[in-house]
């Protein structure tokens, strides 16, 4: 159970940081908004890293949970209770957020929820969904493969600095998921468009996880 709170706890505080850093800064509206919001996903993931990941590896995503049982490295039972608790977490972290905008409106007003929604057409987004996850879950696979040797230990900030890269990337088209537990709550509070368009923030990432967990079957030299 410790490593299911652990989880919860860890996906709360990417959400909480990451889209409450994309309320704060009005993400979308200026260069610095985006690049401000990308650092804030990636230091709460080097940040979490270090504090959970002796627990439950933090996961804190649905989609690399996913990659790691495809890759043998989870069971079935706590895969299943890692997202759960990954999703109860992400509506804690969601629903904090909510609380502080309804509370102060006017400190909120005309910026952005921080809910996932594709700019452009559904193909486009879903295809950056699927493209950045595969691009994610691979360095995470990498990044804590025991054929890394000591290097691994610094794998958190391997996986928080390319998330950084990675949300660089996909603002722009979709708001950047590659987590479907970090959309999800947003997604409910949000309502309107972010709730329309879920699926692929849902379908993206785990076909990107799936994509993934392929790549690192074919490249991984781990006999074992």
């Amino acid at each position: 159970m410790k490593k299911y709170l652990a989880e919860m706890f860890g996906t709360m505080v990417l959400v909480l940081m990451g889209c409450g850093t994309a309320v704060s800064l009005n993400c979308g509206v200026d260069t610095a908004a985006v690049v401000g919001t990308a650092m804030a996903f990636g230091l709460s993931v080097v940040a979490m890293a270090y504090a959970i990941g002796g627990i439950s590896g933090c996961h804190i995503n649905p989609a690399i949970t996913l990659g790691c049982l495809l890759s043998k490295r989870i069971s079935g039972k706590d895969a299943a209770m890692y997202m759960i608790f990954q999703v109860i977490g992400a509506f804690i972290g969601s629903a904090v957020l909510y609380a502080l905008v309804a509370t102060s409106p006017e400190l909120a007003a005309g910026t952005t929820t921080g809910a996932n929604a594709c700019a452009g057409s559904v193909a486009n987004g879903l295809i950056a969904e699927i493209v950045l996850t595969a691009v994610f879950v691979l360095v995470v696979l990498g990044a804590t493969a025991k054929t890394n040797g000591a290097t691994n230990n610094f794998a958190g900030l391997a996986i928080g600095l390319s998330l950084i890269l990675i949300h660089l990337v996909g603002i722009h088209y979709t708001g950047t998921s590659v987590n479907p537990a970090r959309s999800i709550a947003p997604a409910v509070f949000e309502g309107g468009v972010a709730l329309q368009q879920l699926w692929v923030f849902i379908v993206g990432p785990f076909v990107g996880a799936v994509i993934a967990a392929i790549i690192w079957k074919l490249i991984d030299t781990n006999k074992e």
